[in-house]
């Protein structure tokens, strides 16, 4: 790789490429782990509401709930989606998915519409993402 590349994206020797079927790029600069896994589960959440409707997030969430609950597998924040869910406001479903405040990346770590992309959706996404 040419130094002059590198110095033009920030990086000098010893620094980290992404390499992925769609090129070589710089890792995404960040001065947290945190801040770079909140950008992604933000990106995972912009694919689904591109790719669906509300009442499919809805529906395949709702279902994943339910599920996860007859499993015994719970957290607080699943109280906080199966409400958000329920009241059926498109803008607070959307708020939650993709608002970069607090309480959004926080309930965005216990996402409960898995499944509504494909693997290889999700791999694209973490490819451009450089994670």
């Amino acid at each position: 790789m040419p130094k002059d590349a590198l110095q033009n994206w920030g990086l000098g020797e010893g620094d980290y490429l992404n390499l992925s079927e769609r090129g070589i790029r710089p890792y995404p600069k960040s001065d947290s782990s945190h801040e770079v896994l909140d950008e992604l589960k933000r990106l995972l959440s912009l694919a689904v509401a591109r790719r669906c409707t509300p009442q499919e997030i809805r529906a395949q969430s709702l279902a994943n709930l339910y599920r996860w609950k007859n499993q015994g597998t719970w957290a607080s924040a699943y109280d906080e989606w199966t409400a958000i869910l329920q009241r059926g406001s498109d803008g607070e479903l959307f708020a939650a998915m993709l608002g970069r405040d607090d309480q959004s990346n926080r309930l965005r770590q216990s996402m409960p519409y898995v499944g509504l992309l494909s693997q290889e959706e999700v791999k694209r996404i973490y490819e451009e993402a450089g994670a």
